[in-house]
Formats: C-alpha cells, structure tokens, sequence
C-alpha cells in the first residue's frame, strides 16, 4: 500500500492569540494598576522607596505593602526552595529543540511556584527564594567550552537560545494579558561568559558585528516576543562602563530601541561592584547614583541605602527614585500580590501540583529528548534486556549529584543511573555495581577489584565525566583551582585510565554514559567505547530516562547545543570575546563533534529539499521544504536544522547560521515533509559596524542533521542544499 505522505510545518516564532475584548479589559486593568502604583509611591516616604529598590524589600505597614523578598531562582524547577520538580539542566533542555516541551516545563514550573508561593504565605514565609519573581532563564551565549555556568544557558547559538528562551518565558509567565503566573527575568544583560575569577572586574569591549549578531540577539528575543518582565544586569563593564551602570544597554537600546517597560535588576553585588571592583567611582553613594540614572531600578544587595546620602550629594533627585520604583510596583501588582487587589487566574493553584506524578513523567520527556547518543558502533545499542551479564561502575552511577545539576530543587524521587539500568534487565542477568574509581582523585588503594569483573562481563556501563564540585559558578564548584571554569577540556586522567584499562584486551561491549553540562575532549573515550551517551545533568529523572535510552524503549533524539572541540589548546584566549574562531559560526576545524549533531537508533533520510520563489519583493516568508524518512527498524523523533550561508561566509558573514528547526516523528518506514519559514530579516546579515544589511550575490539553505562543515560529512550526517540568489 502506498505511503501516506504527511506535513510537518516548522516555524520561527509562536503568538498568542486573544480575543479584541480581553485585550481591552486588558488595558483597563493596566490602566488602573497604573494608577495604583503611582498612588503608592506618592504615599511613600524617601526612606520607605529606598528600602522598596532592594531585593530584600521591607513591609510599609501604614501603606499595608508586605514584606517582599525579589530573589528566586527557576532555572530548571523552583531552585532553593524545598520541594519541587526537578528538570533536566538548561543545556540538557536546549538538546532538546523542543520549543513546545520547553513551553511545557516552563508551565510546570510556574505552576509549582504559584502553589509553593500560595502555601508559604500562608504559613508567613515571606523570605528568599519564597515569591514569584524568578531570575530565569540565563540567555548568555556559551562562547567558551571552558566557562563554569555554561551549563546555565541554551548553547552556543543566538537564535536557539532566544527561540527556547521566548518558548520558556512564555510558560513561566502564562499566557493572561494583564497578570503574570510568575516573572521570568533575561540575565545576564550583556556579553557575560566568563571567566568565572575574573567577573567582577573585567571589561569587554566586542565589535559591534559580534555585539549584534551573537551577543544581543537572544535578550531582544525575549523582550520583543517574550514580553520578558524583567531584565538582570551582568557583572562586567562592556566598553569600559559598567554593565550595571551602563545607560548605553539599559536605556539606550534595552528602553528606547527593544521598548522593554519591564524591571531591571542587579546581579547579586553588582551595584558594589561599580566602586570596589571596577572603580569606576569611589564611593557606594555615587556608584548607586550611576545605576540609577543609567536604569537601573533593583539592587540585588544592600548598596542603594546609600542612595539617600546620594540625594543629600545632589547626585540623584526623588524623581529618580520614583522612576525606578514605578516598573517594581506594576510587577507586583501584575503578580497580584498587593493587597486590595482583584483576584487573580493564579491564586488557586493547589499544593497538589508541587512535585506531582505529570510533572515527574514531564521530566522524564525533558531527560529522554535532551540526551546525545555521540557513537554507536557495531549496533552496540539498544540492549537486549536478557543481557546474561552487566557491570555497572563509576561513582557517578549512583551520585545524585549530577541528576542535579546547579540552582535546583529538593525532588522527593530522584533516580540514579544504576536505578534506571537495574529497572530493565531480566531477573535473570547477574548485573553487579562498584565505584571503581574517584571522581576528582586516584585511588588510594593499590588494590583493583574492578577492571577484572568489568571485563568479563558481557556489558559493561562506564559512567564518568564530570560534576558541579568541578564546573559551575564562582563559589560553587568546589574541586575547581580556577573558581568553576575548567583549565582544559580533558576529564581527569584517572578517569580515563580507568576506562583504558577496562577497554584493554576486552571483546565485550563498552557503553559509557557521560555527565556533565559542558563541552569534553571525549576523541579517546569515543574510541576506548562501542557506544557513547552524553546524559548531561539530566534532572530527577534522568536515570529511569538512560535506562529506557539504553535499552530501546525510547530511540534517542537529543542533538549538541554547542560544538565539542577536539581540543582546546586551538580555541582563542578564553578572556578574549571576539567570535572569530568560535562556535560553528566561525570554526572550520578543531571539531569533534559539530553542533547539532545526535545519533537516533534509526537511518533517516533526507530527499527532495524545494525552496519557494524569492520573496523579498513581498516581504512573505521563504518556504524550504524537505522530505524525512526512515528507513530503519525503530521509531524515532529527528530534529531537521536549516542553516543559511551568505555571500562573504568565513569572512564577511558566518561559515553558516541556524535558521530554523523541526523536531519530527518518524515510525518505522514513514515519510513526511518538513517546512521552514524563514523571514526576510533573516537574511539580513550584521556589518563590522554593526548596521544590517542584505548582501548581494549567493545564498544557500542546507537541510541538515548537524551545522554543515567537513566534520559533519565525516560523519555521515545527512545534508540537502538549495542556492539562490540576490
């Protein structure tokens, strides 16, 4: 019987669509909140604003405004404050390239918060990290494989960041035209990625090509299409100012030119910063009245108390004050927790939500779609679930730890690797477990009674990599010499002689499973390993999620966010911010694994790509169109990327950009086509002066399983392309 042949459309952004009379009830009610946040502030003393600009707000009791406390985290779950949900980390989510799941999480998410914010008042709790003001996501671009808080973002590329990060911020938020669920915040505002020792002092000074083209784009993302609330400034200066006390980002282009009329607020310190650590003035009095007058609005810290010995200075007036407070006023009166206000669509989320059995089963889609099958040689996997002998070893196998990654929650059901693995094999295999070795340090004991055993199995499960103890933030990463940042890209050489001796003179299948949130030299574990899984810091359910991978319930999906170089002895300067030389942007070599690349179980095969005519002259989206199918024995879900090459590729314009992509289901013999909208704004590239403009001459789309390049063919990745010109 024929084929049926379906279509799967992707595209570039999602709206939200109300009805002509909500917008209108919405515009009253913004309207009449206005004026209430303007009747507040007019009520309140200098002393009572003051204390409103800090992220630990005190009670103005004769006004009946609460106590509230603006610091909350919800990277991947409510962070640090008990009980929750915990997701798969960022990076581990951007594997995904799922916009809809991440949608979806980011829903959960806010829905856990608003229950935990419901119970916690009730109870009286009105400390850190007990609202509803959340400093997620992390938009930074992971530029470096060796910065720390890497693992915090969606990757390397500023489309799929602003992309996952519109779709997060979006669920976080909800979807009401008035009220919020909770509020998210785009941090770290701007051109902040390490090194991690350095943050507080350092200064950056991109060209404005890099500026515009990687470094800002996913921040407008969030704004213009987001409608993110709010907005957290980085550490660093960039261009010698402050990035906290820059009127350049913070007025010039994140108010007048994105038109964000949401809240800025400082990294934690940061005000501080602007006198101890860059000493671009000499006291806190004027270091508050630069970010004021730059934008600023919210200190996270205690440095704008000295804003009132500002106004005595006459380096900052009432009105100043009045202006930062207006935006923090109208956030919490879009959160709904002034009192005297209506009721909210929110407020009667039950407790039931908070860690409950549908979000454990979300998470476990998050783990199963953002890990990377890297190599699968000789069909090593799936396994045949009456393997007659396993061996499981490695302290990470059963170290929560690293499901966990870094700004978490407290799961109640956390599964390890060796849990998930153990869940799936007959009762008849004998499958044993040992630590085998030390995370950070070698064995002190001469004596090995491990690599024997793990040889003569017929599987043996390595797992091994890396955790937060080495990379992380400043004072997280508590194994790192360098403060979270990794001095190379290699894993700690105990680990790998360990996995040498396993490999050496064994016949039997190796699988090694790798933790971690960041890019690896992995060239020798990939040839030491028949099959190779990066798992990430997958979440609370990250081991029942490697256990279905492993043994074919689920084909894995999950495709890199970012390129694993070979090494990083080729990789520039890691203080140095230009892009030449970086990401699959501007890398021709030094590739080992390119971005976007990820094994399924299945072959796909990629035909018959169509680009629609020219549209510029309409200003209607190009459509590209492919046909997917596949042609093996499992059902697989294939992500499809679109890449554009421009006239001066390598030198005026990137080797290639991400344009579009497609996650996609496939049964066994299926066919469907895809179809990516690209609009023509796409197609405008950024100048050395950072003006944008559309080139003339060639153009070329590739339809492709991973960015384009020489590795990527090495590979075997499959790739179509359509040219056409300007």
């Amino acid at each position: 019987m024929k084929k049926r042949l379906l279509l799967f459309v992707c595209v570039s952004m999602a709206f939200f669509c109300v009805s002509p009379s909500s917008v209108h009830a919405a515009d009253d009610l913004q309207a009449q909140m206005s004026r209430k946040a303007r009747e507040l502030i007019g009520q309140m003393t200098v002393e009572e604003k003051i204390g409103q600009l800090l992220n630990s707000a005190p009670a103005v009791e004769r006004l009946q405004i609460p106590a509230y406390n603006w610091w909350n985290e919800a990277l991947h779950g409510v962070a640090r404050s008990g009980r929750a949900t915990v997701f798969p980390q960022p990076i581990a989510l951007a594997s995904s390239f799922d916009t809809a799941m991440i949608r979806r999480v980011a829903d959960a998410i806010s829905d856990e918060g608003r229950a935990k914010y419901n119970v916690a008042q009730k109870m009286g709790n009105r400390g850190q990290y007990a609202g509803l003001t959340y400093w997620s996501p992390n938009v930074n671009i992971f530029r470096d494989p060796r910065w720390g808080r890497g693992m915090e973002t969606y990757g390397e590329d500023p489309y799929l960041a602003g992309r996952i990060g519109v779709a997060f911020v979006k669920g976080l938020q909800g979807n009401h035209p008035f009220y919020l669920k909770a509020a998210a915040c785009a941090k770290h505002y701007a051109v902040h990625s390490g090194p991690e020792a350095l943050r507080h002092v350092f200064d950056v000074a991109p060209s404005r090509k890099d500026l515009y083209e990687t470094y800002l784009p996913a921040f407008e993302a969030l704004v213009k299409e987001g409608r993110v609330e709010a907005v957290m400034s980085a550490y660093n200066r960039v261009y010698g100012e402050s990035a906290t006390g820059s009127k350049f980002l913070l007025t010039e282009i994140l108010r007048d030119r994105w038109g964000f009329t949401g809240h800025v607020v400082s990294d934690c310190d940061a005000v501080a910063d602007i006198y101890q650590g860059h000493k671009l003035v000499k006291t806190a009095a004027e270091a508050s009245a630069l970010a004021i007058k730059s934008g600023m609005d919210l200190n996270c810290g205690s440095t704008f108390r000295a804003l009132k010995q500002a106004m005595d200075q006459g380096l900052v007036t009432e009105k100043d004050l009045d202006r930062a407070l207006y935006p923090l006023m109208m956030t919490r009166l879009k959160l709904g927790i002034l009192p005297g206000q209506p009721p909210t669509p929110y407020d009667h989320i039950p407790e039931s939500v908070i860690a409950c059995e549908a979000h454990a089963v979300l998470a476990r889609e998050a783990a199963l779609k953002g890990m990377v099958l890297l190599k699968n040689d000789r069909e090593t996997l799936p396994l045949d679930k009456g393997v007659r002998s396993m061996y499981v070893v490695g302290p990470y196998a059963t170290d929560v730890s690293v499901m966990l990654g870094n700004y978490f929650g407290m799961s109640p059901r956390l599964s390890t690797f060796l849990e998930g693995i153990v869940s799936k094999v007959s009762s008849g295999t004998s499958i044993n477990y040992k630590i085998g070795f030390q995370p950070t340090v070698p064995n002190v004991n001469p004596i090995d009674w491990t690599t024997g055993e793990a040889r003569s199995a017929e599987v043996c499960v390595v797992v091994m990599g890396l955790s937060t103890a080495l990379e992380g933030e400043e004072g997280d990463a508590i194994s790192s010499p360098t403060k979270g940042d990794k001095a190379s890209l290699s894993l700690p050489e105990h680990q790998l002689q360990f996995l040498r001796n396993v490999r050496r003179g064994n016949r039997n299948k190796i699988v090694t499973v790798l933790t971690g949130g960041s890019p690896m030299d992995v060239q020798e574990i990939a040839q030491l390993s028949d099959a190779l899984i990066l798992a990430w810091y997958p979440g609370q359910e990250g081991g029942l999620a490697l256990g279905d991978l492993l043994f074919g319930e689920v084909s894995p999906s999950g495709k890199l966010p970012v390129t694993f170089p070979v090494t990083a002895d080729s990789l520039p300067a890691f203080e140095d911010y230009s892009m030449k030389g970086r990401t699959y942007k501007y890398m021709a070599g030094n590739i080992q694994y390119p971005f976007g690349y990820g094994l399924t179980y299945s072959k796909v095969v990629y035909s018959d790509i169509r680009l629609s005519a020219p549209a510029m002259r309409s200003g209607k989206p190009y459509l590209v169109r492919a046909t997917l199918e596949n042609q093996g024995r499992y059902a697989v879900e294939e992500v499809a990327q679109l890449y554009l090459k421009a006239p001066g590729a390598g030198v005026q314009t990137p080797l290639q950009s991400l344009v579009g992509f497609c996650r996609t289901a496939l049964r066994p013999g299926e066919k469907r086509e895809v179809v990516f909208e690209v609009l023509p704004e796409q197609l405008e590239m950024v100048m050395e002066d950072g003006s944008k403009q559309l080139l003339r001459g060639d153009y070329i789309f590739t339809v492709s399983g991973a960015a384009p390049g020489s590795r990527t063919t090495e590979l075997g990745v499959p790739a179509l392309m359509a040219s056409f010109r300007i």
